[in-house]
C-alpha cells in the first residue's frame, strides 16, 4: 500500500485514517482494542481522536477515547506503529475551551497523561477561536514542539480565510504552521470544502483528512427511511441526509457498487480518496467486521465513469454544517 504525505506535517500515512470518536462510547474497550489491532495489522497508521470525545454521551465528561487509546498503547506496545493525532479547543466546561496559551498548555498535559505517551504526533486546533490571537495560539504550539511534547500541528473546522491567515501569521513570525486540515467532507457534504477550502489547501500544501467521510453512516446505505434510524446513536444526525438528494446519492452508490462488486461505503470512501487534495478520509468502526469492509476502499479503483456518475448525483451544493 502506497503511503501519502500528510501535507507539511512530515508524516507519511496510509490512505485511510481511523477515527477514535467511538472508543469508549459505541465501541467498548475490548472491541476498541481489537479494532486498533486489526487496523495496524492491515498496514494503516493514522489514528485520530480528541480530548472532547465522547463528552456528548450520557455520563461522559470527555477524554474517554484518549483513555482507551492510552490503555491500548500500554498493553500492546504499538505506540511506534501509530501516527497519533488528537485535538484541543472544543468546550469541556465553561472555562475549559478555546485556543489560548493557558488552555492549550494545560490541555496537552491532560491528553498526554490519558494517552500514556510522551509526545503527540499531530496536535490539532479542533475549532477556530477568534477570541484568541492566532499568534498566541501558534506560539503556544511552538513551545510544545520545542519541549518535545508535540511533533506537528493541524487545524479542523477552519474557514479558508482563517486558515490562510493562520499560515501567513506562521510565516511572518517564524512560528509552526498548520500542516493539515480536518474538514467536513463527503459525497453529500461537498459545498463548503470544494468552494474555497480545497484551493487553499492545494495552494499551501496542506494535507486533508476529512471527517464524517460516510456521513455518520448514511453513505453505507444502511439508513433509507426514518424507521431505519430507531435506536441508533446517530439517528438524529443521519436524518439530515434523508431527503431527495441523499436518496439520489444512495441510488448512484448502489449502482456503482453493483458494477464493481463492492459495497456502497467502499465506493463512497474510494470517491473521497480520489478527490484532489485529499490525503486520507477518517473512518470509524464499531467492530472488526465493519473495519475490514471499509479498509477495502483503499484499494478500490474508480474509473472515470464511476466518478462522473457520483459527481453528477451529488452535484447540488449543501452542507449539514456539523463540527466533529
Amino acid at each position: 500500500m502506497q503511503l501519502r504525505s500528510l501535507g507539511t506535517t512530515g508524516f507519511n500515512i496510509a490512505p485511510l485514517a481511523l477515527g477514535g470518536n467511538v472508543f469508549g462510547w459505541t465501541a467498548d474497550e475490548p472491541t476498541s482494542f481489537a479494532i486498533l489491532d486489526r487496523f495496524v495489522e492491515a498496514g494503516f497508521n493514522l489514528v485520530d481522536t480528541a480530548d472532547v470525545y465522547s463528552k456528548w454521551a450520557p455520563g461522559h465528561q470527555g477524554g474517554e477515547s484518549e483513555i482507551v487509546l492510552g490503555k491500548w498503547f500500554r498493553q500492546g506496545g504499538k505506540r511506534e506503529k501509530i501516527v497519533l493525532a488528537t485535538k484541543v479547543g472544543m468546550e469541556l466546561g465553561p472555562d475549559r475551551k478555546g485556543l489560548s496559551k493557558r488552555w492549550i498548555t494545560r490541555s496537552v498535559e491532560d491528553s498526554l497523561r490519558r494517552l500514556q505517551t510522551d509526545v503527540i504526533d499531530l496536535y490539532q486546533s479542533h475549532l477556530d477561536d477568534e477570541s484568541t490571537p492566532l499568534e498566541e495560539t501558534l506560539a503556544a504550539y511552538d513551545g510544545l514542539i520545542k519541549a518535545g511534547k508535540v511533533r506537528a500541528i493541524g487545524a479542523s473546522n477552519y474557514s479558508a480565510a482563517r486558515l490562510t491567515t493562520a499560515l501567513e501569521v506562521s510565516r511572518k513570525h517564524n512560528l509552526p504552521a498548520y500542516g493539515c486540515l480536518q474538514p467536513l467532507y463527503n459525497l453529500y457534504d461537498r459545498a463548503v470544502f470544494e468552494a474555497e477550502l480545497r484551493d487553499a489547501c492545494l495552494t499551501n500544501g496542506v494535507g486533508v483528512i476529512p471527517y464524517f467521510s460516510l456521513g455518520a453512516g448514511f453513505l453505507t446505505g444502511k439508513y433509507r427511511s426514518e424507521a431505519d434510524l430507531q435506536g441508533r446513536a446517530r439517528g438524529k444526525k443521519v436524518a439530515e441526509y434523508l431527503n431527495e438528494r441523499g436518496l439520489r446519492i444512495l441510488k448512484a452508490l448502489d449502482a456503482e457498487a453493483a458494477r464493481m462488486n463492492a459495497e456502497p461505503a467502499q465506493v463512497a470512501l474510494a470517491w473521497l480518496i480520489h478527490r484532489p487534495g485529499v490525503t486520507a478520509p477518517i473512518v470509524s468502526a464499531t467492530s472488526t467486521g465493519q473495519l475490514d469492509a471499509v479498509l477495502k476502499s483503499a484499494s478500490l479503483k474508480l474509473d472515470a465513469e464511476a466518478i462522473g456518475n457520483l459527481d453528477r448525483a451529488s452535484d447540488e451544493s449543501g452542507s449539514t454544517g456539523r463540527r466533529d
